[in-house]
C-alpha cells in the first residue's frame, strides 16, 4: 500500500475516471491519503464526482510519473468519520479554505477490493491486490 501511495504522491496529479450512467468520466485529482491501511481520495458532496461514485463505487485512476505508469482500480468507499477528513485536510492544509473536516461538504473515500498495477515500456508489470 505504501508503495502505490508513494507514487501518487509524488506524481501529484492523477486522473479519475467514474461512470454516469453509460458515459465514462475522467478528471484530475491531487488528493491521496494513507490513513489506517487504507488508500483514500476526497472530494466535494455537491460535485458530480460525489454523485457518480454514490450511484457505482466502481473507479479507476491513473497516474503517469518518470517513465512509470499506475493504475488503481476498485470500488470508493465513503467514511463518514471527522478522523478520516481531518487526516486528509492535515496533509492539504490548503484545502481548508473550501472544506473543513465538520462542515457538510467534505468527503473521503478509500479503496475496497482494489488491484494496483505498475508499469513502464520494456519493464515487467507489477501487481499489488489490497
Amino acid at each position: 500500500m505504501n508503495e502505490i501511495y508513494e507514487f501518487l504522491k509524488q506524481a501529484e496529479t492523477y486522473y479519475l475516471a467514474t461512470v454516469e450512467a453509460d458515459q465514462p468520466r475522467v478528471r484530475p485529482f491531487g488528493t491521496v491519503d494513507l490513513f489506517e491501511g487504507r488508500l483514500y481520495i476526497q472530494t466535494g458532496k455537491k460535485k458530480a464526482v460525489s454523485r457518480q461514485l454514490h450511484a457505482n463505487p466502481k473507479a479507476e485512476l491513473c497516474a503517469f510519473m518518470a517513465g512509470k505508469w499506475i493504475r488503481v482500480s476498485g470500488e470508493l468507499v465513503p467514511d463518514e468519520r471527522v478522523e478520516a477528513k481531518k487526516h486528509m485536510l492535515d496533509a492539504y492544509p490548503q484545502l481548508r479554505g473550501m472544506y473543513d473536516e465538520q462542515d457538510d461538504n467534505t468527503e473521503v473515500l478509500y479503496f475496497v477490493n482494489g488491484t494496483a498495477t505498475i508499469s513502464a515500456f520494456g519493464a515487467e508489470t507489477k501487481t499489488i491486490a489490497f
